[in-house]
C-alpha cells in the first residue's frame, strides 16, 4: 500500500474464510442484517453462535460494524465489495514480486470490455494529471 508520504508498505490482505465470505456477500447485498437474518439467508443452517463468532471476527478485521436498532443488533459492512476486491489486488501487487509482470499477466487475462474500461480510465487520469 502507498502511504500519504508516497512510501510503499507491505501489508497482509484481509483474507476471508468460506463462511466469512458468505456472510460478507449477504451483508454487501442487503446492507445490514441481524444474526438471525444471516442464518435464514444461508443455504446451510449454522448455529447462532457460529455466525455471531464470524461477525465478531469480521468486526475485528475492520470489515463490519455493529449498530443497535431497538432491541436488535444489526451488522453492516464498513467497506464495499469493490473496495475489498481492490485491496486484495493492491496487496497482491505489493507482495507478489515483479509488479510489472503481475500487472501484465492480469491485463492479459481480462476481457476486451474490461481492457476498454481500463484504457478509458487511464486516459482520463492522464488528462487530469
Amino acid at each position: 500500500m502507498t502511504s500519504k508520504s508516497g512510501s510503499t508498505e507491505k501489508s497482509s490482505p484481509i483474507r476471508l474464510g468460506a463462511l466469512e465470505q458468505q456472510v460478507m456477500d449477504l451483508l454487501w447485498d442487503d446492507g445490514s442484517l441481524t444474526v438471525r437474518q444471516i442464518i435464514e439467508d444461508l443455504d446451510n443452517v449454522p448455529a447462532y453462535t457460529t455466525i455471531a463468532t464470524v461477525l465478531t471476527n469480521l468486526e475485528r478485521k475492520g470489515l463490519v460494524r455493529r449498530e443497535r436498532q431497538g432491541r436488535s443488533v444489526l451488522h453492516r459492512p464498513i467497506i464495499s465489495r469493490e473496495e475489498h476486491a481492490a485491496t486484495l489486488m493492491q496487496n497482491a501487487l505489493l507482495n507478489g514480486g515483479d509488479r510489472a509482470a503481475s500487472i501484465l499477466h492480469f491485463v492479459d487475462g481480462i476481457g476486451a470490455e474490461d481492457v476498454e474500461l481500463l484504457r478509458g480510465y487511464l486516459s482520463s487520469k492522464d488528462e487530469r494529471g
